[in-house]
């Protein structure tokens, strides 16, 4: 299948690792020009040469946090100016803190917020009249399967990833006319540093090894393993792409039928 993607001009956020980096991978592989943006320009760097040694594709990179609003104003325009216009961003950033409703005060509230929620809400903000103008677009925010069942020790996550599916069910209305499609995926136990830190956390609070922890984790999902950035990115991928011309507004998990909630 032809994604149509070839020559899109697409931002992908947090992508110097993990799952946005598995993302710009096969949205490279399809032919997209591809904006990277994340804090530490040492790891763009290699990740820009990774995508372009496997797919013959070099992304652009642009260093900065979703939490500066400056920042994230500045690799889109970087970005839509380099490609000639933009046709889809992916929305993506690392976690808040593990923890409990005890650990957090005020600060930590309002810090998450800003990372999770008004990062995003900043770059769609960015995009959308870059979007209008090219007559549509795509676009995708990452969250978690804890948007569909909450995970014990990660209180703020669970709450704020919970509020980005009515962001996007409701954009997806809005902007529907625009020809904009918007969705929301959901990671299960993609194999990341991420759920590599949460694995060491489970595993110290149930007093096993680590090595047991991931056993026992993998066991629990249906397909008996992790997924793979690259699984995670395909589907994105496509999520991204002109032949998804009719999915909008949902909260997709890609979590390898681990959450039973439907």
């Amino acid at each position: 299948m032809d994604f149509g993607l070839k020559d899109k001009g697409v931002v992908v956020m947090a992508s110097s690792g993990g799952i946005g980096r598995g993302v710009a991978m096969e949205l490279a592989s399809e032919g997209a020009k591809v904006m990277l943006f994340a804090r530490s320009a040492d790891k763009l760097a290699a990740t820009a040469d990774e995508i372009e040694k496997e797919t013959g594709n070099r992304p652009l990179f642009t260093v900065g946090s979703i939490t500066s609003a400056e920042d994230v104003e500045s690799v889109v325009a970087k970005a839509a100016d380099a490609f000639g216009g933009l046709w889809a961003l992916f929305n993506n950033t690392g976690g808040p803190p593990a923890g409990g409703f005890d650990h957090f005060d005020d600060a930590a509230w309002q810090s998450a917020f800003e990372l999770t929620m008004l990062g995003y809400v900043r770059a769609i903000r960015a995009v959308l009249p870059h979007f209008r103008s090219g007559g549509g677009g795509r676009i995708v925010n990452n969250t978690s399967v804890s948007t569909k069942q909450a995970i014990d020790s990660l209180l703020l996550s669970n709450v704020f990833r919970s509020g980005l599916v009515g962001l996007g069910k409701s954009l997806a209305r809005e902007l529907g006319p625009d020809g904009i499609l918007v969705n929301t995926v959901g990671p299960g136990r993609i194999d990341t540093e991420r759920i590599e830190q949460l694995d060491t956390i489970w595993a110290e609070k149930a007093g096993i090894s680590y090595e047991d922890q991931r056993a026992q984790s993998q066991a629990s999902i249906p397909l008996g393993k992790y997924g793979s950035p690259a699984d995670f990115g395909k589907i994105v991928a496509f999520l991204c792409s002109e032949a998804n011309a009719y999915l909008s507004g949902q909260n997709i998990l890609i979590d390898g039928a681990m959450v039973e909630a439907y």
